[in-house]
């Protein structure tokens, strides 16, 4: 359980970090971004999440606002991930979380 817990919050952060390196690469380069290599990478590891986003939400919600869609979701699974992963060291004990 301890393993699943890690690993999906693992997923959540690296995610979560390549949707805020691609906002804050997306201000840093203005409008071309889409000719920077890391910005390109940086998309296609959020890519996934972005996706998830749109079936999630309705088709009134713009493509642009997507990524910002997919950070929330994220943010909330981290967090879920987070207190689970708490809670089932209090309950196996901290030292074997460790």
């Amino acid at each position: 359980m301890l393993l699943f817990v890690s690993a999906v919050k693992l997923v959540a952060e690296i995610a979560l970090l390549a949707l805020f390196g691609q906002w804050v690469l997306g201000l840093l380069a203005g409008k071309r971004k889409h000719q920077n290599l890391f910005y390109q990478v940086l998309q296609q590891v959020g890519l996934p999440f972005v996706k998830v986003a749109r079936f999630l939400t309705p088709r009134v919600v713009l493509e642009r606002h997507l990524p910002l869609v997919a950070f929330l979701l994220l943010a909330f699974v981290w967090l879920a991930a987070t207190w689970a992963k708490i809670n089932h060291c209090l309950k196996i004990g901290v030292a074997l979380c460790q």
